[in-house]
């Protein structure tokens, strides 16, 4: 790998920087995402099944200890359950709008990645060519060694198959995690007509009682 980088030049080492921090943003992203589907479903049975006791400083706690997209809304709701429905569900959608950009995050960066990795690989090619055509030229008035001539066309070829590398995983992985964003935009506008509908119906309930427990049986002998 270092010898490649090395047979690069600058252009190659730009590329495999550029190869490292796709691969950070993917990652991360990756995780982020898994993290919130494998809590999400859990949580929400907590916060429900907290909720429908009018426990409400419990379900607060439940959504700071747990924040994600789902719950920092819920927080919100549950801190103006008091307040109008359409309070409540201005808070609830502004929540959401906020939640858009940290699912969002790194995204950009990863498409400018994937766009510009080709782009740094045809400039490799240039300026590869530049230098082979350079030795090319004075090869006979200076006795010129092919080896230099090969190492220019090699910095050309390298380049451009190390930008194209980094550019192919990195626009499907970009692809792959907008989808995901688009699809838990879904999920969260669905949520909010659910938590408004919840907090709703919550207001006219009253709170479950728990069961008295049943008295003992005294022996009569």
């Amino acid at each position: 790998m270092m010898l490649l980088i090395e047979r690069g030049g600058l252009i190659m080492i730009l590329i495999f920087a550029l190869s490292v921090i796709a691969a950070a943003i993917i990652i991360e992203r990756l995780l982020f995402f898994r993290k919130i589907k494998t809590d999400e479903s859990t949580i929400i049975a907590r916060l429900r099944s907290t909720l429908e006791k009018q426990h409400f400083e419990e379900a607060l706690s439940i959504c700071e200890n747990n924040p994600s997209p789902v719950t920092n809304l819920m927080k919100v709701g549950i801190e103006n359950r008091n307040r109008s429905d359409e309070v409540i569900k201005n808070a609830i959608t502004d929540a959401a709008n906020m939640e858009i950009p940290r699912m969002e995050r790194y995204l950009s960066s990863l498409g400018t990645i994937a766009h510009i990795s080709p782009l740094l690989g045809l400039l490799g090619t240039v300026t590869g060519n530049i230098s082979a055509f350079g030795v090319l030229g004075g090869f006979e008035a200076a006795g010129g060694n092919p080896a230099l001539l090969a190492q220019g066309i090699s910095e050309a070829l390298l380049t451009t198959a190390a930008g194209i590398s980094v550019s192919i995983p990195a626009i499907i992985f970009y692809n792959y995690l907008v989808n995901k964003v688009n699809h838990s935009i879904i999920r969260l506008e669905n949520r909010v007509s659910l938590m408004v509908q919840m907090l709703k119906d919550m207001k006219t309930a009253p709170p479950r009682e728990r069961p008295a427990p049943r008295p003992a049986e005294v022996s009569s002998r």
